[in-house]
């Protein structure tokens, strides 16, 4: 890096942090220009001591002292994961931290409530859950979703032209899930079923990054995001299964039956509300789950990877055909979108600047084995439509895998060229970020124009 390069990243950074300092109500523009000159003799006398420009940036601003809330706030918003590890040393004890923490709970009932009602207002019109599951199947998301993301673009005080996209991304949704008449053997509405929470999700994710959309870096800090939301909201499903068993069985006990209360009630409210409160601790407890994110990575990857090569082994020795009707279809798809979301994972949690490590030879044997298997369902799902016809869930299936492979294609040589020293891991990850959209881009496909397409099969 040149010497003009080097400091015209830094006055970049200086313009970063004057934009994110200006933003705070409670700061005038004399204290904005009087934090930014502190800081700029700070960094300043860093690199006199020999500190790279970014190096000194970074350590000025973790010394910034009382300012140690602004800084952490700032790391968060920007949430790199160089800025976290020397910004974010905890989660704050101030007042400042405390009516923040505050604040972001009581937001989180009052959305966490507005999921909970919201899944029970299409029963004021007949529509009753364990009648109707051709009704709830596409509509879960639809009813769901909507309060994440705006709790997430509260937080992040989206302004009123991203919330006019995010309405109008919801509504068409709504309209996607009740417009087309699917009967309820429609191949048309598993496939809605299945894709409208994904693209759904991509909307959950323009909130997430409502407060720098352009940035590429906050796409992966979603895609983390929704890795560490997984996880608790697993974590609360598993603690709802316990407290329905004790329900269940403590209301037994004194002769009074709670199965209507825990079906109609409980289990639906309770996963609707969950969405947000998976949500509100993924942005509340961080450190936690990134503990865990790692290990969970460096768990699954080697034991994922074990099932695919054994898989193709077996595949080799047996030489028979692999069946694509719709439950195999859904099968290998989940399968193989499991091993990009254990990629994009592994990827959100590594050091940017780390040299190459076993674990990603490993991947790389990873990303090998699930291309193989691509590549083994796309030849039997072409040979399928040839020979008998395309059906909604073969066309969808066929989009899907190609997505997929034209990805872990890409993938595979970005990851041999890392292993080999040849690339930076920065093109891997740019690639991944780049490509994301093309999922949400299809994910809308399939919603909105599979159905009549195929005649509302």
């Amino acid at each position: 890096m040149t010497a003009s390069e080097g400091k015209d990243g830094l006055e970049a950074q200086f313009a970063q942090w004057r934009d994110y300092v200006q933003r705070r109500p409670e700061l005038r523009r004399t204290d904005a220009d009087e934090l930014e000159d502190h800081l700029r003799g700070s960094v300043d006398e860093l690199v006199a001591a020999g500190l790279h420009t970014d190096e000194a940036f970074l350590v000025a601003v973790k010394r910034m002292g009382s300012l140690d809330d602004l800084s952490r706030e700032f790391a968060r918003e920007h949430s790199e994961r160089l800025w976290k590890q020397l910004v974010l040393t905890g989660d704050g004890d101030g007042p400042a931290a405390g009516t923040r923490s505050r604040r972001d709970l009581f937001a989180m009932v009052a959305f966490a409530v507005g999921a909970a009602v919201t899944i029970k207002v299409p029963e004021l019109f007949g529509l009753r859950l364990e009648d109707d599951p051709a009704f709830y199947a596409p509509n879960a998301a639809v009813l769901a979703l909507p309060w994440l993301a705006a709790f997430l673009a509260w937080r992040r005080r989206a302004g009123r032209a991203l919330i006019g996209v995010l309405v109008g991304l919801f509504a068409l949704g709504a309209v996607a899930a009740n417009a087309y008449p699917l009967g309820d053997d429609s191949q048309s509405l598993v496939l809605t079923s299945i894709h409208l929470p994904i693209a759904l999700w991509f909307a959950v994710g323009v909130a997430y990054v409502s407060d720098d959309v352009r940035s590429p870096r906050r796409r992966m800090d979603f895609v983390r995001f929704t890795g560490e939301w997984f996880v608790y909201y697993v974590l609360i499903a598993l603690g709802g299964i316990v407290l329905i068993a004790f329900t269940v069985g403590t209301f037994k006990a004194i002769g009074i039956t709670s199965d209507t209360f825990v079906s109609q009630w409980l289990v639906p409210c309770g996963a609707a509300a969950a969405v947000v409160v998976a949500g509100w601790l993924v942005e509340a407890k961080q450190s936690v789950v990134e503990n865990i994110a790692p290990v969970l990575t460096r768990l699954f990857t080697p034991l994922f990877t074990a099932v695919l090569l054994a898989f193709l082994v077996a595949y080799a020795v047996a030489g028979d055909r692999i069946d694509v009707e719709r439950e195999a279809l859904i099968l290998f798809d989940l399968l193989l979108a499991l091993v990009l979301a254990l990629l994009l994972y592994s990827i959100s949690a590594r050091d940017p600047l780390g040299p190459p490590v076993l674990f990603d030879r490993l991947q790389l044997a990873l990303v090998v084995s699930a291309l193989a298997i691509d590549v083994l369902v796309l030849w039997q799902i072409v040979g399928r439509i040839t020979e008998f016809g395309t059906t909604p869930n073969k066309a969808a299936a066929l989009g899907e895998n190609v997505l997929l492979l034209l990805n872990l294609a890409w993938s595979a040589w970005l990851v041999f060229r890392l292993v080999g020293r040849r690339a930076p891991f920065a093109a891997l990850e740019r690639w991944q970020i780049n490509y994301l959209p093309v999922f949400a881009g299809w994910a809308w496909v399939v919603v909105l124009l599979f159905p009549p397409v195929f005649g509302y099969l």
